[in-house]
């Protein structure tokens, strides 16, 4: 949908390159469909694509021209693109400063921001993206989550982000579609999918938190001197509290434990790792 961020995730060889590569028809679909805004890629390919951008693996770029130089030569593939268009993705990718620079003297972040404006010159409706944010270091790594959360509020852009970095993608998508063994076993918001996972751990602060595991029958994790994870189901939380209390044990707070990407991918995977 326009304005989502699609993070695509599955284990190692699950097929999320395999499936970013039929949906832009650079490897031939055995069977099944691929619809981009309404049009078979197989029967309307053009009308299918034109609306697309795209980066599989990483930017195509003339290091020894200037990034100005780069967006003017994509830009005579399109129409409509004129010099009005380039000055404001320029702009919307924040180099304004160095765009008349040779790209060879850009930071891999730039490349990266130089490599998404080359791809969205003409308007895409949508924007695909095969690991954007890999061998960027975390400056680079927030310029590009940056810039990608301004393309889909501001340019009111639908984005698909395949990544095996859960973290980072749990900090900018608002949307997660998980791929096991060539087929998709759930899409939803992210904050409903780590919803649904049972995870079933409470933080419990207290005034000792080294004395709970010798009175509590639940498995639990020391975090800090005042703080300890208790694996406990819902129900039985208030039994819990009821017993710290006989024993005199001061809590000041309990709040169950807030489930990561990665963690709730885990458990709905069965264990499955993303490398």
């Amino acid at each position: 949908m326009e304005g989502d961020i699609l993070g695509f995730i599955g284990p190692n060889g699950a097929g999320k390159t395999t499936t970013i590569k039929l949906i832009l028809g650079l490897q031939s679909i055995n069977s099944g469909k691929v619809f981009i805004n309404g049009y078979d890629i197989e029967e309307n390919f053009k009308k299918a694509i034109k609306n697309v951008g795209t980066i599989v693996e990483s930017p195509d770029l003339y290091m020894y021209m200037s990034g100005y130089e780069n967006l003017k030569l994509v830009a005579n593939l399109y129409k409509n693109v004129d010099k009005a268009r380039i000055d404001e993705i320029v702009k919307l990718v924040g180099l304004e400063n160095r765009i008349k620079d040779k790209v060879s003297k850009y930071s891999l972040g730039m490349r990266q921001r130089l490599g998404i404006a080359q791809a969205i010159l003409h308007k895409p409706k949508l924007l695909i993206l095969d690991e954007p944010t890999n061998g960027l270091d975390p400056e680079g790594i927030k310029e590009v989550k940056v810039l990608l959360k301004k393309l889909a509020e501001q340019e009111n852009m639908a984005i698909l982000i395949s990544s095996h970095n859960l973290a980072e993608l749990d900090t900018f998508c608002n949307k997660i579609s998980i791929i096991k063994n060539g087929e998709i076993v759930e899409t939803n918001d992210i904050d409903t999918f780590k919803k649904d996972i049972q995870n079933n751990c409470y933080i419990l602060e207290v005034e000792d938190a080294s004395v709970i595991s010798s009175i509590v029958d639940y498995k639990t994790e020391l975090i800090t001197e005042r703080e300890v994870r208790v694996h406990i189901e819902k129900e039985n939380v208030p039994l819990l509290l009821k017993e710290l209390i006989l024993r005199n044990v001061k809590v000041y707070s309990v709040a169950e434990e807030n489930l990561s990407l990665e963690d709730a991918f885990l458990k709905k995977t069965g264990g499955n790792v993303i490398e």
